[in-house]
């Protein structure tokens, strides 16, 4: 039993991460510079802190990444609640706080990313979504 429990979370993982690279090369396609993945801090982790234009322009994007290997548990996108809503914009606060480089912009964007056993990856991103 705790043998499967262990692949089962191995394999969570692995998808998981998977995700994550895939939505960091989608955000770098789309102009984008990653600034940190996986920000841990005491209140939670932000998978993706990245940074839009620069100068008077620049924007500091809050990813959350959600990824699935198939629709059984619906798409990834609607995995994102509003308790992770309200958790990403915490974690953005600290995020912000622990760092002195002030944005004159910030966004919350979700990147879903769906692992297809038989074709290409779907990675959709979408921008400001709280």
């Amino acid at each position: 039993m705790a043998d499967n429990r262990r692949r089962a979370e191995g394999r969570k993982a692995r998808v998981g991460h998977r995700g994550e690279d895939l939505a960091a090369a989608a955000l770098e396609a789309a102009g984008l510079q990653i600034l940190q993945r996986n920000w841990r801090c005491r209140t939670g982790e932000i998978d993706i802190v990245a940074s839009e234009g620069a100068g008077a322009a620049r924007t500091i994007v809050f990813c959350e990444v959600k990824c699935r290997s198939g629709l059984g548990f619906g798409d990834p996108l609607e995995a994102i609640t509003y308790e992770k809503l309200r958790r990403l914009r915490k974690l953005s606060a600290e995020w912000l706080a622990a760092h002195d480089a002030p944005p004159t912009g910030i966004r919350l964007d979700a990147v879903g990313v769906l692992l297809r056993p038989d074709d290409a990856p779907l990675v959709r991103h979408v921008r400001g979504i709280g």
